[in-house]
């Protein structure tokens, strides 16, 4: 009973060489899941940079992360270490208790947390939420110089979020009810 992997690419060929390079590395991870956990690895080439973005959907939680360099398998090394820090760090806020520890091995949960840094926030903010429209809340984010803007989104009376993307283009959060 291993890890479930599903390995797509965009403008690469899967040679079985990086299949078994992501299937090793990111199969480390095993000991923090339960068997038959389903590994989501997208392997990408664009100009001079190969990305590894690995998303492991669990209940009620994503964990992911992406990575790129020069050489896909400095990416593919880099990911599984950064996946695992994760994992490590934030093992008592990840996990609900009750829901996402299906999800996890016994022994990872049953281990005594790691001493490492505490997530501090070091700052509140309030601010008057104002309805706009989503393109105009780009805008607001633009000229204010942050890398994301916290709304109410006039069409649907929600909060919302819009977020500067790699290359230029723009997200949106929306709430799922």
């Amino acid at each position: 009973m291993t890890m479930k992997f599903v390995i797509n690419g965009k403008n690469i060929d899967i040679t079985e060489g990086l299949k078994s390079a992501v299937q090793d590395k990111i199969g480390k991870l095993e000991k923090y899941f339960t068997p038959e956990t389903e590994v989501h690895v997208m392997l990408s080439v664009e100009k001079d940079s190969q990305k590894i973005e690995v998303t492991i959907p669990m209940k009620g939680k994503i964990i992911r992360s992406e990575q790129a360099s020069s050489d896909m398998y400095v990416s593919i090394d880099l990911v599984e270490e950064v996946i695992e820090r994760q994992l490590k760090k934030y093992k008592a806020k990840i996990v609900d208790k009750q829901q996402s520890a299906l999800s996890f091995s016994t022994a990872f949960m049953e281990a005594e947390p790691e001493e490492d840094e505490e997530v501090k926030i070091v700052r509140t903010k309030k601010f008057d939420i104002k309805p706009m429209y989503p393109e105009d809340a780009c805008v607001q984010m633009e000229l204010l110089g942050h890398s994301f803007f916290v709304f109410c989104n006039a069409d649907t009376d929600e909060v919302n979020v819009v977020y500067k993307r790699k290359g230029g283009t723009y997200g949106l959060i929306e709430p799922e009810v």
